[in-house]
């Protein structure tokens, strides 16, 4: 309960420990042993592959989640970030999200590092992804993009790009389902310690589903 009130709500370890009653410095060592526990019961992609594949389709995306320590710095938003990447079912649910890496990775990077490009394709999951990710290739779709050989899109391609961005648009359901952990608002942690954090609140979101939907 304490790990899960540090997670969910962000509450800082001096709270926490008045609350439970104990020293902060064992509220401290609770919360990284819970952590660390949680973090053996996470799926890498190998392990949920075989899950992802049975999906309609999958939405692919990354996030970005501040942190205040260097050097993951982003220069897109000018601040110290770490980027997650994140899939998401037909419904717009979580279903897994990777290691972090730093904020200033490029998606198609990042995705490509975790291998999720491959296994997607290796499983032939239609996958829906912006245009971040755009050169993937595979089994993963992206809008069609305006170039020096392609300066107008047609009339099909831009209807294409339309209910493409409709299908798309569910996978910010899953980034807000990971962000509704209000210790992800910004990671007070060395970086390294970014993955098990996340890992973590992966395996309470499922844990929390499997119970709604018994």
């Amino acid at each position: 309960m304490l790990a899960l009130a540090h997670l969910r709500n962000c509450d800082t370890l001096t709270r926490l420990a008045v609350g439970f009653g104990v020293e902060v410095a064992t509220a401290w060592r609770y919360v990284q042993e819970a952590i660390a526990l949680l973090m053996t019961a996470a799926e890498d992609l190998a392990t949920a592959m075989p899950r992802i594949r049975r999906l309609a389709y999958a939405i692919l995306d990354g996030t970005l989640i501040p942190i205040d320590r260097e050097p993951y710095y982003s220069g897109k938003y000018k601040r110290h970030d770490v980027n997650v990447q994140v899939i998401a079912d037909a419904a717009g649910r979580l279903v897994w999200a990777s290691p972090a890496l730093p904020g200033s990775t490029h998606d198609l990077t990042a995705a490509r590092t975790h291998g999720i490009i491959d296994a997607l394709t290796s499983y032939d999951v239609m996958t829906f992804a912006d245009k971040g990710y755009q050169g993937a290739k595979g089994s993963v779709r992206t809008p069609f993009k305006r170039h020096r050989h392609r300066p107008k899109l047609s009339s099909r391609q831009k209807a294409v790009n339309r209910s493409h961005a409709k299908i798309r648009a569910l996978g910010e359901r899953a980034i807000a389902t990971l962000k509704h952990w209000k210790i992800l608002a910004k990671l007070r942690c060395c970086p390294r310690r970014t993955t098990a954090v996340v890992q973590a609140i992966l395996v309470l979101h499922h844990v929390e589903n499997d119970r709604t939907a018994g």
